[in-house]
């Protein structure tokens, strides 16, 4: 069903089971889960999906190795699961990640956890080789019996300096250990919501579409691309907006506080140095103020981050010149001699973490674990409505599975279908080894004529998904991009007719990588705005608006300025 049938159904029939408010991973998280226990569910976002705090995520599936020291034995227990999960259901975009811990001190740290428990301590002191020792040991733990990713190791100082040469020589100590990496957070939430879709025609998902208000039965809705209002009347709402929780709340009439959210922003560079010297690892460490931060392998650039600050606004996150300050000066703690220059700077982002509120004198000691905060019928509204408060993005498939039981048992159903094995999108049917993948490429070149080359291409791209692209690619005259020649025109074709692209910033910043990886330029931009925009019906003056929109957003958000604005 198109997108404007879509919204047609639900003018002539607005009577809805559940709605759910937010399409980043927990929302639409839910939405998939739901979806396949046969509920009829409309999921709406005022902007794209995944566009928000989840797509500024640091691109790591982590079981939280340090909050253990919080005394997080429930969420790290839970998140270690949820991480070999996603390795084994969307194998196309989650991998095993070595993580390397570097370490300067023996004995510091130790007295961090009991003193924090008693309220003494409010910066930790650097964690030293006996408590990382002991944390891996514990972490471990709670990975036995899966099997997904090997034991920590623990290296001398001259193994350390044998396999990282450029490494810090004050070094006493390297451990590695095991988490998981996802390059593109944003395909893996676009793919699960056409799994939704499809797995049930009563499920539908609208993104650019606002929650405007509510009162007795009815929420008022907003088609931010029309300007068109129209109705539903949920049984049953789901706050999934994340940090802007609050907010869609107080549209609704209820006067809320639950969420205390974080800034974290990182940075993508282009420094071939940096890159060699962690190989495919990434590097977890504290900065000089106790801050845990990571330099992380994205492909062939590198990610830097994270930091961690409040914020009253999250409309207003962006990195800023003292963030950047800050990430400059924590590489070299351990790599002192890899100069890092602006010029480098390919892509930066920012996003909120929906914490609780919570006193804290430090931000990193706010409980990353999730909660549903009820809000009851009453008070101008007749539904009550589930708020999505917390949560890491390791751990959405549990959040979603426990926020669909209790909308399940609100609604009086049981549930069909489990989702702890569930395959996502092109993670389905995926090869085990490379022999298989070797033969279905092979097959597939065969059946559409399109060169192995350019199979094993589409395949890294999209996993299994492949089939289809392939298979649409091959129905019509074909031809790589003249300023972008990885990308074909029908391969974009197909994902701005299939994969609910609504503007051009969609696809350059959430159905692919190339804004983050530093791709487009003002040349590609416009080829790219030709070809989506012959797909979706565009005049010559909503191409020019679109390029326009998207020349605004990568400036104003993840400070790229294409060549003409230079």
């Amino acid at each position: 069903m198109t997108r404007q049938k879509t919204i047609q159904h639900y003018k002539e029939n607005p009577d809805v089971s559940v709605l759910i408010v937010g399409a980043g991973v927990n929302g639409i998280g839910t939405f998939r889960d739901l979806a396949l226990q046969d509920v009829d569910v409309l999921m709406v976002d005022r902007g794209d999906f995944c566009s928000g705090v989840s797509s500024g995520s640091s691109h790591m599936v982590h079981g939280g190795v340090r909050y253990l020291e919080n005394g997080e034995f429930r969420l790290v227990r839970e998140a270690v699961k949820e991480r070999n999960r996603l390795i084994q259901n969307a194998p196309h975009y989650v991998k095993p990640l070595q993580t390397v811990i570097p370490i300067f001190k023996w004995f510091s740290g130790i007295f961090n956890a009991p003193l924090r428990f008693i309220g003494m301590l409010t910066k930790p002191s650097e964690r030293g080789a006996i408590i990382i020792k002991l944390g891996l040991i514990m972490y471990d733990a709670y990975t036995r019996g899966q099997g997904t990713v090997p034991k920590h190791q623990f290296w001398p100082r001259q193994t350390a300096f044998a396999k990282f040469p450029k490494i810090n020589p004050k070094l006493l100590f390297a451990a590695r250990y095991y988490d998981g990496s996802m390059h593109t957070p944003e395909r893996i939430c676009a793919e699960m919501v056409l799994d939704g879709e499809n797995s049930s025609e009563n499920t539908h998902a609208l993104n650019y579409v606002s929650l405007q208000s509510a009162a007795g039965n009815s929420v008022t809705l907003k088609d931010e691309v029309t300007g068109e209002s129209f109705e539903v009347r949920p049984k049953f709402l789901i706050n999934a907006a994340g940090p802007w929780i609050d907010f869609a709340n107080k549209k609704m009439g209820k006067e809320t506080q639950f969420i205390g959210g974080t800034k974290g922003s990182h940075l993508i560079l282009d420094n071939p140095e940096l890159r060699a010297a962690i190989g495919e690892n990434e590097f977890f460490f504290e900065n000089k103020d106790g801050r845990i931060v990571l330099i992380f392998p994205l492909l062939d650039k590198v990610i830097i981050g994270t930091s961690d600050l409040p914020i009253d606004d999250p409309d207003d996150a962006r990195c800023t010149e003292d963030e950047i300050d800050y990430f400059f000066e924590m590489v070299p703690l351990v790599f002192p001699d890899i100069p890092l220059k602006r010029e480098q700077i390919v892509f930066q982002f920012s996003g909120v973490r929906p914490l609780p509120v919570a006193e804290a004198a430090n931000p990193g000691q706010i409980s990353r674990d999730h909660s549903i905060r009820v809000t009851e019928p009453g008070e101008g509204t007749d539904f009550p409505i589930y708020s999505l408060v917390g949560g890491k993005w390791t751990s959405f498939r549990a959040f979603s599975e426990q926020v669909a039981d209790k909308t399940l048992e609100f609604l009086n159903l049981s549930r069909k279908m489990d989702t702890r094995d569930l395959a996502i999108g092109g993670g389905r049917d995926y090869p085990k080894n490379s022999t298989d993948q070797g033969k279905l490429i092979e097959n597939l070149a065969n059946q559409t004529r399109l060169s192995s080359e350019r199979i094993s291409e589409l395949f890294e791209r999209y996993g299994t998904r492949v089939k289809q692209i392939a298979s649409y690619i091959s129905q019509g005259t074909d031809g790589p991009l003249n300023f972008l020649p990885g990308y074909s025109k029908r391969e974009i074709a197909f994902i701005a007719q299939q994969e609910k692209v609504i503007h051009l910033d969609d696809f350059l910043l959430r159905r692919s990588m190339l804004a983050k990886l530093g791709l487009v330029t003002h040349t590609n931009l416009d080829e790219i705005a030709i070809i989506i925009g012959d797909h979706l019906s565009w005049s010559d003056e909503k191409r020019k608006l679109e390029i326009q929109r998207t020349r605004m957003l990568l400036k104003e958000n993840h400070g790229v300025v294409l060549e003409q604005e230079q």
